[in-house]
């Protein structure tokens, strides 16, 4: 089981769904991250234009009338320290072919300056808790075999390691690890598993 608690919860450190309240926070993350060539696929000028409907856009992710069929359901979640952004996390609500192993629900990413403290533990942490409420009793991490730091944040949050298998086009194996949110087995709750057809 995952560990329940955590000191920055008292500076007010939490999950939530983006917000035009975190306009400028989230916008200087993104250019932390295109500093290390990731998330070149925000444009930042283009996003900070009508941010709002940039926000929307994320919410959309999770109604699955609003997506393709290729896309599996989502909430992206955005982690606040204070007043800002220091991460994302991706819930996803099902799981396909792919992500059944190599993707997980869960993905998680820490801004560049804000690395090596302790937010990787607390943004899984509270992931597997909003796992949880949407009723998911087991969730799939995974990682690179070569990312060590990735591979004991979920350790630490219960992860219990089940395979490495290879990736396609990649020399480097992928981690696969479940995590119980439920060790009760509420009724009612899902393993959400894979689901070929989306």
């Amino acid at each position: 089981m995952y560990h329940l608690s955590n000191k920055k919860e008292t500076n007010m450190l939490f999950l939530t769904l983006p917000s035009v309240t975190y306009k400028e926070s989230f916008l200087q993350s993104v250019e932390e991250f295109h500093g290390e060539s990731r998330q070149l696929y925000y444009d930042t000028r283009r996003i900070s234009r009508d941010f709002a409907g940039f926000v929307q856009s994320l919410h959309d992710h999770a109604d699955r009338t609003k997506t393709t069929l290729a896309r599996i359901p989502s909430t992206e979640y955005w982690l606040i320290d204070g007043e800002e952004v220091v991460g994302g996390l991706n819930l996803r609500h099902e799981l396909n072919d792919v992500l059944l192993q190599i993707g997980g629900h869960i993905g998680y990413e820490i801004r560049p300056s804000k690395r090596r403290q302790g937010y990787g533990k607390d943004i899984l942490r509270l992931g597997l808790e909003k796992a949880r409420e949407r009723g998911l009793r087991r969730v799939l991490v995974t990682c690179d075999a070569n990312n060590i730091g990735s591979k004991k944040i979920i350790e630490y949050n219960g992860g219990v390691f089940e395979n490495a298998v290879d990736v396609q086009r990649s020399t480097v194996k992928r981690l696969r690890y479940w995590i119980t949110t439920d060790p009760s087995g509420t009724a009612g709750m899902t393993d959400a598993t894979a689901n070929s057809s989306r």
